[in-house]
């Protein structure tokens, strides 16, 4: 057994290892008491009787090793050194606190120690974990990523999907489970079969362990022993810390679940009176050692509650800041295209757009199902893995959730994946990750940390087939703060958008609609990366503006043509960019024409076309001439018959119709 895997016990260590047990749990008590004062809000999950864990993991690691919580996680900021008063702070939601006051008990951040937060979506943070160790492990860095997780998250997918991902790409993961019994008020055995956590783990070839979670000594041992195992083969390993919480799940719950008998028989076994006990019998402390670390411990947490109470409040005036980064390099300079052309299809263009940000930046790889081997689901990336190989070009496991939050990390490592969802219904899968991790953490961390991934889908229908792979839902995605939703339509878009939002601090969703993919036309030679900010009037007109994006570009150009036959010339806007909306673009066109059409592939109930519509009555009420008009996707699910499927999409007659009703025309 090597240095790094024995527990020294001197009388030092030991001091230290109750001092800090000591710490977090008089911490939470005082939390506890400021909650019933009001003075600490939201949920309040204390962690009073599992301190053994974070304390004895946490004196495994090294600083360079990172860290990933649950929302139960003031003991594990505490122990990994995240300063007390930054976490008091926090739970009071001051501009001081670690999180900037944005995150709260749940969501406590520090980039000083490597800690990427609580997360509060139960098994949320086993991706993320697995991202940031995949990307130590491109990166050839030696690190080791601990995630910490309750019991309950064995029974969530993103822990199946997130352990049989780090076990078939060998990631450096310590996964530590800490089974407190109860998953909020259900005992564990009333919602999972199969026994102890630990055994679940093996089931995907991973080693694991289950510890006495009441005994520091034994979870620092078995914690050094795996992380040095881990660090020296990078497998994956999983510590099961068998635990008991002796408070409630949290301050709102009646605790009515378990009786309190049981509760005073667990408590006669915690941490710290079994530890505390022993090092008195054994001589390695004496009661007024104890005393002492008690009362430097309260004079440390009132210190803290002071400094909480005359903090300042983050103000109202920056409410805003931290949802997107202020340090995104500025936008290419369009050039003017090159007279040289070659012919060219959008699956080439996107193919080709994949192909020069690998080789122009050694950090991007392209992973997700099937992309490597079988070419990618539409073929975008056939022949990449022959170049790049296995390693950049990844096959995942048919697991959107856990594949996606690993891109999500790999990215906040430095590395720049581009992450491929096979069909925009499946990206629901996923939308835990993409929602409550990628657009969230910049804020949620006070700016700490950012997901800069590029996530590309396929969008639309028209293809015959069915309701669960050909929905428009980006203008979903369109709602949500934190990312960036483009639409690409153009050969020119397609072939360079994608290295523009590579450069990019923040989450990108480009979506590639279905029935481009064969679209074939003239690309400059020199075509290269796009401004993914504005939109663009693809044709001049001066009657009305018809406003539209992706699959429906070219119906909607195709229409503008048969109105112009007709003597209605319109101004086409191309959106490209569903967030942020070019506003000025299409308020200023609005503005001149004094009606407007929007076309939009998504249902006409919540659309985007809904929120531009909105938008132009906002800044264009007093100069339109007729009311805004939209023509969108039928309210049903896609259907299988072609018939049905081209009437629930929009179509060139439609928005001729739309037109002409919007300039007071009979249809």
């Amino acid at each position: 057994m090597s240095d790094k895997t024995k527990v020294k016990l001197s009388q030092a260590h030991v001091r230290e290892l109750l001092r800090a047990m000591i710490r977090i749990r008089r911490f939470e008590a005082k939390c506890a008491e400021l909650y019933t004062q009001e003075k600490i809000r939201g949920f309040l999950h204390l962690y009073d009787g599992e301190e053994a864990n974070a304390v004895g993991v946490m004196s495994a690691l090294e600083p360079q090793d990172r860290v990933v919580a649950t929302y139960r996680e003031h003991g594990h900021a505490l122990a990994r050194g995240v300063s007390m008063d930054s976490i008091m702070a926090e739970m009071y939601g001051k501009a001081t606190g670690c999180s900037g006051g944005r995150g709260g008990s749940m969501h406590l951040f520090d980039a000083d120690t490597n800690f990427y937060g609580g997360n509060a979506i139960v098994a949320g943070g086993l991706p993320l974990a697995a991202g940031l160790a995949l990307g130590d492990r491109m990166q050839g860095e030696s690190r080791v990523t601990a995630c910490f997780f309750g019991e309950g998250a064995a029974a969530e997918g993103e822990f199946h999907e997130t352990l049989n991902l780090a076990a078939l790409w060998s990631l450096p993961v310590l996964f530590v489970c800490e089974n407190n019994r109860y998953a909020m008020g259900s005992a564990l055995e009333r919602t999972q079969s199969g026994g102890q956590v630990s055994d679940k783990a093996k089931a995907y070839g991973i080693k694991s362990e289950s510890v006495d979670g009441m005994d520091v000594v034994a979870v620092e041992r078995a914690a050094r022993c795996m992380v040095s195992e881990i660090r020296q083969t990078s497998q994956p390993q999983l510590l099961e810390c068998n635990t008991y919480r002796f408070r409630a799940h949290s301050m709102f719950d009646p605790e009515l679940y378990r009786d309190k008998s049981e509760v005073r028989e667990w408590r006669k076994k915690g941490p710290i009176v079994r530890f505390q006990r022993w090092l008195l019998e054994n001589g390695m402390i004496h009661e007024e050692e104890i005393s002492a670390i008690e009362s430097e411990v309260d004079a440390e947490i009132d210190a803290a509650v002071q400094s909480a109470e005359q903090a300042p409040w983050e103000p109202e005036e920056t409410l805003t800041r931290h949802v997107m980064a202020d340090d995104n390099p500025p936008f290419p300079e369009l050039q003017p295209p090159s007279e040289e052309t070659i012919e060219i299809s959008y699956r080439d263009a996107m193919r080709a757009a994949i192909m020069d940000a690998m080789l122009r930046d050694e950090r991007v790889f392209l992973m997700g199902e099937d992309v490597g081997a079988y070419g990618g689901g539409f073929a975008v990336s056939k022949g990449l893995m022959q170049e790049f190989g296995e390693e950049r070009i990844r096959d995942t496991p048919l697991s959107e959730s856990a594949f996606t939050g690993a891109g999500i990390g790999a990215a906040m490592t430095g590395m720049k994946p581009i992450i491929e969802i096979m069909t925009v219904n499946f990206s629901l899968l996923a939308l835990d990750q993409i929602m409550n991790t990628a657009a969230t953490i910049r804020h949620m961390s006070g700016g700490q940390f950012s997901a800069p991934v590029v996530i590309r889908m396929t969008t639309g229908g028209g293809r015959q087939l069915a309701a669960q792979h050909s929905h428009s839902l980006e203008g979903w995605y369109a709602h949500i703060p934190g990312l960036r939703v483009l639409a690409p339509a153009t050969l020119e878009d397609a072939r360079g958008m994608l290295w523009t939002a590579l450069q990019q601090s923040d989450p990108v969703l480009i979506f590639e609609n279905i029935m481009y993919y064969n679209n074939v036309g003239l690309l400059a030679g020199n075509a290269g990366a796009v401004d993914i900010d504005r939109a663009i009037v693809r044709r001049k007109g001066s009657d009305l503006t018809l406003i539209t994006y992706g699959g429906s570009l070219f119906k909607t150009l195709e229409a503008a043509d048969e109105l112009a036959e007709q003597g209605i010339k319109a101004d086409v806007i191309d959106l490209r960019t569903l967030r942020p909306l070019d506003d000025e673009t299409i308020i200023q066109s609005v503005s001149q024409t004094r009606r407007a059409v929007i076309v939009d592939e998504g249902w006409r109930s919540g659309s985007l076309s809904a929120e531009i519509a909105a938008r132009i009555m906002e800044h264009c009420f007093w100069r339109l001439d007729a009311p805004v008009g939209r023509v969108c996707s039928a309210e049903v699910p896609i259907p299988y018959a072609g018939h049905l499927e081209k009437a629930a999409l929009p179509q060139v007659s439609q928005i001729i119709a739309a037109a002409r009703a919007v300039m007071g025309e009979a249809p």
